[in-house]
């Protein structure tokens, strides 16, 4: 694919993404229309077939000013596994925050549209966190992609492009419903 058609698909793809997050979500604000407690099902698709634990998100203000409690609870067999991290405001502006795990790790994450996007690697592999955020539920996606399989094409020629590829092994994906208070 020539580089002009690449950047076409992803001007596309933009706009598109936009247009479908307007019609959502357009009175809405993040984060504050969405404080609570959301939970459903987290189905976990890899290589060796489906699987599916229960879930909860949680988000809720704190008593410091742009700082948000951010948790994640996944329950297993019973067990709750909870992970207590903070949301942080970099530049609201801008959609910029930041996800603390509270152990030195910190993740930058944007926010458009009333939707949280956040790209890191760890031990090898990509991970993509997609939180969308609705009046009464929220979409909560991770997906994984091991770098060591990257998979290298392109063009050739005078205006030789060429792309890596990254093959997802993983999806996770959750519809959490928001709670009554």
């Amino acid at each position: 694919m020539a580089k002009s058609n690449i950047k076409k698909l992803i001007v596309f793809m933009s706009l598109l993404l936009t247009l479908t997050s307007y019609s959502q979500n357009d009175s809405l604000q993040f984060p504050q229309d969405f404080y609570g407690i959301y939970k459903g099902d987290l189905k976990i698709t890899n290589s060796k077939g489906r699987q599916t634990i229960g879930m909860e998100f949680h988000l809720n203000k704190t008593d410091s000013i742009g700082k948000y409690q951010y948790t994640l609870v996944y329950i297993m067999n019973g067990n709750r596994q909870e992970r207590l991290y903070n949301l942080i405001e970099k530049d609201v502006s801008k959609g910029q925050y930041v996800v603390d795990e509270n152990n030195g790790i910190l993740l930058d994450a944007k926010v458009v549209d009333n939707t949280l996007y956040s790209l890191f690697e760890v031990q090898g592999n990509l991970l993509t966190t997609t939180e969308r955020f609705y009046k009464d539920h929220m979409i909560f996606e991770i997906t994984f992609a091991n770098t060591a399989n990257k998979v290298t094409s392109g063009t050739e020629g005078e205006n030789a492009t060429e792309v890596e590829s990254y093959p997802v092994s993983v999806v996770q994906k959750a519809y959490l419903k928001k709670q009554k208070n």
